[in-house]
């Protein structure tokens, strides 16, 4: 445990010295929330939405957003990165295993992830009267689900990849679909029928509305919860099958 919070410590060091990842990662979701915010039609209720607001709807939507760019564009580049210097291979060798860097990384990316939600909510709640999650214990539930079934996602990403460039050549590949059926563009509530049943069956579609519903103070639906289990245990099955440490 020791040696992992050191590692862990250091990955994120790391991360913070890339200002351009910090940006993107843990400042630029909350600024587009503060911009979209800002428009007075996005704080208006909407019949199209169900009377909820646009920014209501956003919220999840930019938590989202914040875990794709850890999960598909961080973890699989740093990863790849390390197997193609051989830094792996060379830890291999010493009494801190490869897989120790492997949890470090993933602990670091929720760490990232959950300071992005908390800042998100908070400015949602004081800047634009966004209501906070009703059902707490289902909201980190499935946050966690989220969490798990795009990071696995990554790592698949990581074990396939050839290079760090390959590994963020195929991470922005998925970066776009799989926010699209998010609602980045267009919010669920304002898709077609079949748009938003591919969405249920993404792990992002089924994570904002699940999150959706728990901030309504439900609880998750149940295809969505076995989406995103399905896709943990996919990703997660195929990256262990996969993944090389040199």
């Amino acid at each position: 445990m020791h040696t992992l919070s050191r590692l862990t410590i250091t990955e994120s060091k790391l991360f913070l010295r890339d200002p351009t990842t910090v940006f993107f990662v843990l400042a630029f979701p909350p600024l587009l929330l503060i911009v979209l915010g800002a428009v007075p039609s996005f704080r208006e209720p909407s019949p199209e939405f169900g009377g909820l607001r646009f920014i209501d709807l956003y919220a999840p939507v930019v938590i989202a957003m914040a875990l794709a760019m850890l999960a598909l564009n961080g973890l699989p580049q740093a990863f790849a990165t390390y197997r193609e210097k051989g830094i792996l291979r060379r830890m291999a060798t010493t009494p801190v295993r490869p897989s120790v860097l492997l949890g470090a990384q993933l602990l670091m990316c929720t760490v990232m992830s959950v300071i992005v939600m908390v800042v998100v909510l908070v400015i949602g709640r004081v800047g634009f009267d966004v209501a906070l999650p009703k059902q707490v214990p289902a909201y980190a539930l499935v946050y966690l689900l989220c969490v798990l079934s795009m990071l696995t996602m990554g790592l698949l990403v990581a074990s396939l990849a050839p290079s760090g460039r390959g590994a963020g050549a195929i991470g922005s590949v998925l970066f776009f679909p799989v926010l699209f059926f998010a609602g980045l563009w267009v919010p669920r509530a304002g898709m077609s029928e079949v748009l938003r049943r591919i969405s249920d069956f993404t792990p992002l579609g089924a994570g904002v509305q699940s999150l959706q519903d728990a901030a309504a103070g439900h609880w998750p639906q149940l295809l969505h919860v076995a989406v995103m289990l399905g896709w943990t245990l996919l990703a997660g099955g195929l990256a262990a099958r996969y993944f090389r440490w040199e």
